[in-house]
């Protein structure tokens, strides 16, 4: 079968990392599937050799079939699952995009970037790696910085206090736009949707 797209969203799977910052990638498959639910459909696959949760995605706002996968790896091993992942099914790094917690970015603001650099986030750095590539894309998701400096590892893993959980949940349908940009218009398109959004 073929696949116009893979739609990754990087966090750390069990319960005591549900709801944190460094899950944003997580919760951006989750508002997919629901929307899924409601105006298309996601049918769930078993992406048990490939180390993830994964669903087969028909949406209007995304032309073709897209697969939406959620690593059970840990972060740092992100690669391990989006590697394999894209060999079996024949996709294109260029047709990758990282959903992702970015700190260099206010809380709930979006950026679109492929290629480049990993800003010290351990999760790009193992796909990059796997891939042997950066030219994938990323669907950047703010999470701003910590007040104090060197909190870093506590702020990601920690959960966002009521304001920042609400402008982190009123980021998602934007980013799903910007998502829907790409798969429609291409990169720039999205680079214009996230920073508009």
């Amino acid at each position: 079968m073929d696949y116009d797209g893979l739609l990754v969203g990087l966090g750390n799977p069990g319960p005591r990392y549900e709801h944190t910052r460094h899950n944003c990638g997580f919760a951006l498959v989750d508002a997919l599937l629901r929307l899924a639910a409601t105006e298309g459909r996601a049918d769930e696959l078993n992406g048990a050799k490939f180390s993830c949760l994964l669903w087969r995605v028909r949406l209007p706002l995304l032309p073709g079939l897209w697969l939406a996968a959620k690593p059970q790896t840990f972060m740092n091993q992100s690669g391990m699952c989006v590697q394999p992942l894209l060999a079996w099914h024949k996709i294109s790094p260029s047709r990758l995009v990282v959903a992702h917690d970015e700190l260099d970015i206010p809380v709930g603001e979006l950026r679109f970037k492929c290629g480049g650099g990993n800003a010290g986030h351990n999760g790009l750095a193992s796909i990059t790696r796997q891939l042997g590539t950066p030219d994938f894309c990323r669907l950047r998701m703010g999470i701003g910085r910590p007040p104090h400096k060197g909190d870093v590892v506590n702020w990601v893993l920690g959960r966002p206090d009521a304001e920042d959980a609400a402008k982190l949940s009123a980021a998602l349908p934007p980013a799903l736009n910007v998502l829907a940009s790409f798969a429609t218009h291409g990169r720039e398109e999205a680079v214009r949707a996230a920073k508009n959004a």
